[in-house]
């Protein structure tokens, strides 16, 4: 299973940096950014990413007030790593939580060591990516990852593959949204589809387009924000080459 993380920092060039050296560790996907305090703590509740990167700068103790605020609104604090130019508010990151501090400029090796330790220390479960359709007495076993999307038909749901074909299962499309994997969405009264797979998102047409196929599936107003935060996150593993 991934980690999400976001980077609160208000040099957007260090950011991007940083998003570059992260790029080396698939199973860590950047969230989120910010530049401020106020940005960050809304980016933080928003996509609730398992770790918040934060550029302390001449805004420490602002930062510090944003997580003792965080407590009143979270179950479970991200895990922290502070990121400076120098050690003077280390003592404040330790008494605060921080899991980790990193010295400007980062380094591979730093940034390595980090990663690894919270593998070894916080492990994610893993979630199984097979999924059984039954019907009477026939079983059929599918791996969520060759799913594009997937489509109501009634009370049947047909499950599209990457490799063309078609498989049909009678439960609902709801029955299945609560069981997937995160990185199904929901966007349609008729579809899912696999995040994984989405290479164009069109808000004038209001539909997603899925590698691998010719058809474009709509979104509906109604899930509107599930796009939103689909195109963000997408936004924020890809390199922006607008004019």
């Amino acid at each position: 299973m991934d980690y999400t993380y976001t980077i609160i920092d208000a040099n957007a060039t260090a950011s991007l940096q940083l998003q570059a050296h992260l790029q080396d560790y698939p199973d860590f996907i950047c969230a989120s950014t910010a530049a401020n305090t106020s940005d960050g703590q809304n980016q933080i509740l928003k996509f609730l990413p398992d770790v918040v990167i934060i550029n302390l700068g001449a805004q420490a103790g602002e930062y510090f007030q944003m997580i003792s605020e965080l407590h009143q609104y979270l179950h479970n604090i991200p895990l922290l790593i502070a990121v400076s130019k120098t050690k003077d508010h280390a003592y404040h990151a330790i008494k605060n939580g921080f899991f980790d501090y990193w010295l400007l400029p980062n380094t591979e090796f730093e940034i390595r060591k980090t990663i690894l330790k919270i593998r070894k220390q916080v492990p994610k479960e893993t979630i199984p990516t097979t999924l059984c359709l039954k019907t009477y007495r026939d079983y059929h076993y599918i791996n969520t990852n060759e799913i594009l999307y997937l489509k109501a038909d009634n009370n049947a749901t047909d499950f599209f593959m990457n490799d063309g074909s078609k498989i049909s299962a009678f439960k609902t499309l709801k029955s299945f949204e609560e069981t997937l994997p995160q990185n199904f969405i929901r966007i349609h009264q008729s579809y899912i589809l696999n995040v994984k797979y989405v290479s164009r998102i069109n808000y004038g047409k209001s539909t997603c387009t899925i590698r691998n196929i010719e058809n474009q599936l709509p979104f509906s107003k109604s899930y509107k924000n599930r796009v939103d935060d689909l195109k963000s996150m997408l936004s924020k593993n890809s390199i922006d080459a607008a004019n």
